[in-house]
Order: C-alpha cells, then structure tokens, then sequence
C-alpha cells in the first residue's frame, strides 16, 4: 500500500481500488487462519462503482477484517484510537477511511461532510450505527447519521448482518482468538428519503437475522 499510495492518490483518490484489492487479499489470508467465512446474499451488492452507504452490526474488533473480504472499496467510518494502531490504523488510513471522534460534536459533522462529499464523488460509506461493539451480542440502538447521509444524496443503503465474530473475539478481548466461523449475510438494499424509516428497516432487517 505505502509503495502504490502516490499513485493511488494521483489517479484514484475517492475509490481507492487497488489499495482494497490489497486490504482484501490481507484480510482473507488473516482470518483464514483462524476462522472460515460463509457469505450470503453476494447478488444483493451493488455494481462496484456505485456509491452506497453500508450498515452492519458491529460485535468484534475482527469485523472490519471480516467485512474487507468482501473486496468492496467503502470507507469505514472509525473512532480515531483506531488509527493509532501500528499497520492496521496506518492501512486503514491509506485506504480512506473515515476518523470520528464519537463524543465530539464538531467531528460528527465533519464525518457527516465528509461522507457526502465522497459519496458524490463514487466513492461508498460502511458505518457500525451502533457506535460500539455489544458486549453481548444484543443489537443496540441505531445512531442516525449514516441514514441522514443516504436519505439526503438519495443511495441506497445496504445492511449487512456479522454473525459469529463476537464470539471468535469478543469485544473488551482483543488477546482472545476462540474457534468459530462466521457468517456474513447481504441483505437487499433499502432505498427512500426518510431518515428514521430508513434506519428502522435496516436494524429491522439486521435484527430478523440475528435472531433466526
């Protein structure tokens, strides 16, 4: 990545592709030492160059690894401890994504900004709309930032549940690496201009999945 990363910015700054195809191949050597990964719903995704905000609940530290797999070049949306991380905070910022500071104001509309404006650009958008990992597996509350991006540039969102990552790592343990697999389903995008309704169908749609 560092040696592609001048190009990458010369001729790709927004999409970012080849730094993705290489976050992609990294990530599934990673995982496929430790866990298998099950994709459901591939059909669901959008054509690669087209711009979409994607939603997923979030268990692990292992679910950006997991979701990288996919090889789609959204920008993650992160807390900024997480690019201080050596390698893993340095890639995730050669590849664009997204750092927020959860409690403060003025870079929640940043993100949000800067969110839109990459969208405009091709470029998609992953949130965690719960903020943090659960700590036990229960979906929590959906925050509405990433449904005001999608209702205002009018893409759709695409909600994607994780299920098994939590307990392969569980969230607070991050030295913890237990036997499992992991499952990724690809629901079918939601679109419309309602904010709250678009976030009540996605954790809807998230949570039908959790459950079954």
């Amino acid at each position: 990545m560092l040696v592609a990363h001048p190009f990458v910015l010369l001729l790709d700054r927004y999409r970012r592709k080849a730094h993705h195809f290489i976050a992609k191949l990294w990530s599934t050597w990673s995982v496929a030492t430790f866990y298998k990964i099950q994709i459901e719903g591939l059909e669901n995704l959008p054509p690669p160059d087209t711009p979409a905000v994607y939603v997923s609940n979030h268990q692990s530290f292992l679910d950006i690894y997991t979701l990288l797999t996919l090889g789609r070049s959204f920008k993650f949306i992160s807390k900024t401890d997480i690019f201080l991380f050596p390698i893993i905070g340095w890639a995730m910022y050669m590849l664009g994504s997204i750092p927020l500071k959860r409690m403060d104001s003025r870079s929640q509309l940043e993100t949000l900004k800067r969110c839109m404006d990459l969208i405009k650009k091709g470029a998609s958008v992953f949130f965690f709309p719960e903020g943090t990992r659960s700590k036990d597996g229960k979906l929590g509350a959906f925050k509405k930032g990433a449904f005001s991006i999608a209702a205002k540039t009018k893409v759709p969102v695409v909600p994607i549940t994780l299920i098994g990552t939590g307990k392969i790592m569980p969230a607070g343990n991050e030295i913890t690496v237990n036997p499992g697999n992991v499952k990724i389903i690809i629901h079918k995008p939601i679109e419309g201009s309602d904010a709250e309704a678009l976030s009540n169908e996605a954790r809807a749609t998230i949570s039908r999945a959790l459950d079954v």
